[in-house]
């Protein structure tokens, strides 16, 4: 169940749960627990045997790996690393790329952390960015366990972390009971809180204020977030920064650098970047209309998810872009604007075909065409052959937006189209600089790309200002990582007080998993 960090704020003291505080738990639990969570932990036991089938299905379609799906259910013969452990947990690519700059600062202060995500991409993702980092020998990447509650004792119990960070909006209620009935302190990292989730929140106040006071503390992405957290009762929030702002820019093989700016010099290129289903629709559009006026036009598209890649190419390549073709709204009325194809550009399968190559068949740029880039990891690549880009997952509604940070590090000229809630503060500092352009349509694409590609000097320009304004935090990663190794310190110190107990010994025989202190996790609404 997922929700969804303003600058300058110090992070305040966390409040740690303690195995001490147990004893009173177990007395108050029966009259404070929430209908909410038991429903939510009876609801998930009885659908285990349902979402042991949902994950094979799953795994048959390439979103999960099937020889590591017993992770899902919290069984692991992975032995856990001697000494104090971190756990983390991040949603998927984003989460984790946003993430990895805290994992680094623990790794510097000698800290084991285990890594956990849920998507076949963002492990492809950490398996190569790890290493490359230098940080394979610190941090395990694990999926995480399904919100059932026999699965979260298992993983906790093999585990034994003893602190906890939660990305963004991954809040789940039994896994965070869990926690809490072992005396794990958990922090919510980077958390963010979209309007539309608030309001949901706001429909079940004494839950949210439940859910909310469980976490030791929480660091808001802005000042935003943090006021509606703390209007939902959340009293131990801070916003120090927003994490995307403390990033690195992203990784490319200087080697296939060279080689396809090469193979592209001289010729004009866009990207189409993390596109979403109904997207490719408008980009291919955008670009049957510029390449009447650039000759040899060559537009990189990079889907989100990658395995989309052979059905796109086979619409695309057959001129199938009528509308829905690639997805729900693909070229709904008036999408496209007016004018923005000529008489001529209408084909048999609704936009004429298009040349199209794959990467990930090992193909270089059409001669003139549309670069299919289906391969996983390689945005940092694109950033740099494409000084012009448009990030995807913000043309149709209801988006939300993908990171627009990582092009603007990299000095590109970037749009958007107007969904982009997902990422309100970066859009922003980015608006008000002058680094980005919103985009209707694709007729707005278009022009907007042709208006680049005809004054390269205003594309340097605001390549510059969205540089600058996508800078900042470079604090962030090591406050942040000190708050958590400050919770595992003062959990082991207090552990140690009181004989030794960690982990699932913490609070053995306690009866009530859905502690009102326990299930301070989750929130009635779906990513913001």
């Amino acid at each position: 169940m997922r929700h969804e960090m303003g600058r300058g704020e110090s992070l305040p003291a966390p409040v740690r749960p303690t195995p001490a505080a147990c004893p009173d738990r177990r007395a108050a639990s029966g009259a404070q627990v929430t209908v909410l969570p038991a429903l939510w932990s009876g609801a998930a036991r009885l659908a285990a045997p349902g979402l042991r089938l949902l994950l094979a299905r799953r795994a048959r379609r390439g979103k999960e790996i099937a020889t590591r799906l017993a992770e899902r259910r919290g069984i692991d013969p992975t032995p856990r690393p001697p000494g104090p452990l971190i756990w983390l947990h991040a949603a998927s690519v984003g989460e984790s790329v946003s993430v990895l700059p805290v994992v680094a600062a623990l790794a510097a202060e000698g800290a084991s952390v285990l890594l956990t995500t849920g998507t076949v991409t963002s492990a492809s993702l950490l398996a190569r960015r790890l290493p490359e980092l230098g940080l394979e020998a610190r941090v395990r990447h694990r999926f995480a366990p399904l919100d059932v509650p026999g699965w979260a004792a298992r993983f906790l119990d093999h585990w034994r972390p003893d602190a906890a960070g939660f990305v963004e909006s991954e809040i789940w209620p039994n896994l965070l009971a869990a926690c809490g009935k072992r005396g794990i302190p958990v922090m919510l990292l980077n958390a963010r809180l979209s309007p539309r989730s608030f309001a949901r929140w706001r429909r079940v106040p004494g839950f949210a204020r439940q859910v909310l006071g469980g976490f030791a503390a929480i660091a808001a992405q802005s000042a935003a977030d943090a006021d509606r957290l703390r209007r939902l009762g959340a009293n131990r929030v801070s916003a120090p920064g927003n994490l995307k702002f403390a990033a690195p820019d992203l990784p490319a093989d200087p080697a296939e650098l060279a080689r396809w700016r090469a193979a592209l010099a001289g010729r004009p290129v866009w990207l189409a970047a993390s596109t979403h289903p109904g997207e490719e629709g408008l980009v291919a559009a955008a670009h049957r209309t510029l390449a009447a006026a650039f000759p040899g036009l060559v537009t990189i598209l990079v889907p989100r998810h990658p395995e989309r890649g052979p059905a796109i190419a086979a619409v695309l390549g057959a001129g199938g872009l009528g509308a829905g073709a690639l997805g729900p709204g693909a070229l709904g009325p008036g999408a496209l604007g007016p004018g923005a194809l000529g008489p001529d550009a209408l084909g048999p399968g609704g936009l004429g075909s298009i040349a199209v190559a794959r990467r990930a068949l090992g193909e270089g740029p059409p001669a003139g065409g549309i670069w299919l880039a289906d391969t996983l990891g390689d945005l940092g690549l694109w950033y740099r052959l494409a000084p012009i880009v448009l990030v995807g997952r913000s043309l149709l509604a209801p988006g939300g937006g993908q990171n627009p940070l990582e092009p603007a590090r990299l000095g590109c000229a970037v749009a958007v189209g107007p969904h982009t809630g997902n990422f309100a503060e970066p859009m922003a500092r980015l608006a008000a600089a002058g680094a980005v352009t919103t985009v209707a349509d694709a007729a707005g694409l278009a022009g907007f790309v042709a208006e680049m590609l005809r004054d390269p000097a205003a594309r340097a320009a605001m390549g510059t200002r969205a540089a600058a304004a996508a800078r900042g935090a470079d604090d962030l990663p090591a406050q942040l990582a000190t708050a958590l190794l400050g919770m595992m310190r003062g959990r082991s110190g207090e552990t140690e007080a009181s004989g030794g107990a960690r982990g699932g010994d913490a609070c053995a025989g306690d009866p009530h998993p859905e502690d009102p202190r326990a299930t301070a996790a989750a929130a009635p609404s779906g990513p913001g």
